[in-house]
């Protein structure tokens, strides 16, 4: 249901609401494309009129500055019509409340739908019911996915590694939690990474965390031996209670990422992290500014892989000027 929800008849992007069904050539084509666009900023009209006429609503029922941020910043320089909507979590507690705000929106004659909801589902749910023009692009729902997300890390990792085929990756934190997580696992899997692993203390994993296609540890000498990049996860203390963790000194002296530690992972590899950072729990400040990291350079691949999947899901519409 989610591969043909998501794709057109013809195989190409209508909605982008996780990397779940997507084929290697499809997600190839998302870098690619992004690849057109990552330049523009150096550019001294950062627009083009890919969009133009069009009318994209961010509607954002979870707090999200960055995410929000950039997905304006895609738009705006595929010259659409942005509105920016930041709706209290109360409001949908119920399906019908959500369906009212969206009946509404469509009445607005809206062509995209960029959504950020607290329960997993809620971006599916939307594309479901949601009028046929009308594209929907998951910015995150729940513990479920984080597509755009995971492709604009892929599209990090492709800048500095060429190509995904050999590479050893960890992903480090809270998996458990981790909506980005499972749409990495997902991403570098159907890319040809074949040594994918996860490195977190037992509470923080899914119990069926090996079905996903990845090696699970639990220290981190161990699974950052001889890596080419290390992907740092966010401890998401707002979903979780005490008895996850001893403490967060206890959690960044065996999970946290210093410089010794980084010095068993391959000498030229690359530290990355969704964002945002607590600084001295999951990573140490001297890791996150440092010359391995390229943390900043993720929040910049942001744009140019949200215009991609933008343009891509319009043009799929016909929807492109």
């Amino acid at each position: 249901m989610t591969r043909h929800l998501q794709l057109t008849e013809s195989g190409k992007l209508k909605h982008f609401l996780t990397i779940e069904g997507l084929s290697k050539p499809l997600l190839t084509e998302i870098l690619d494309t992004a690849e057109s666009f990552v330049d523009m900023s150096e550019h001294q009209v950062k627009k083009v009129p890919l969009l133009r006429g069009k009318t994209i609503i961010n509607l954002f029922f979870e707090n999200s500055t960055r995410t929000r941020t950039t997905f304006e910043l895609a738009a705006t320089r595929l010259s659409a019509d942005v509105l920016n909507m930041n709706i209290a979590t109360s409001a949908t507690s119920k399906g019908e409340s959500l369906l009212d705000t969206i009946r509404n929106l469509e009445a607005m004659q809206v062509d995209m739908f960029v959504v950020r909801h607290a329960l997993s589902g809620a971006a599916h749910f939307i594309a479901q019911q949601t009028a046929p023009h009308i594209s929907v692009i998951n910015a995150g729902d729940g513990q479920h996915a984080h597509p755009t997300q995971a492709m604009l890390d892929m599209f990090t990792i492709r800048q500095h590694k060429k190509q995904f085929e050999g590479l050893k990756v960890a992903i480090v934190g809270d998996i458990l939690h981790s909506r980005v997580a499972r749409s990495q696992i997902l991403a570098l899997n159907t890319l040809g990474v074949t040594d994918v692993r996860v490195i977190a203390p037992k509470t923080l994993l899914p119990a069926d965390v090996t079905s996903m296609g990845v090696t699970a540890l639990h220290d981190m000498n161990e699974g950052l031996n001889d890596v080419d990049v290390v992907i740092m996860l966010r401890l998401q203390k707002e979903r979780m209670n005490s008895a996850f963790l001893p403490s967060e000194s206890e959690y960044f002296r065996c999970f946290g990422l210093s410089e010794a530690k980084l010095k068993h992972a391959k000498s030229d590899v690359i530290v990355m992290h969704p964002g945002p950072i607590n600084r001295g729990v999951e990573i140490a400040s001297s890791v996150a500014d440092g010359s391995h990291s390229v943390i900043l350079q993720q929040v910049s691949n942001g744009i140019a892989v949200r215009m991609a999947v933008m343009s891509m899901a319009m043009q799929s519409q016909g929807g492109a000027a």
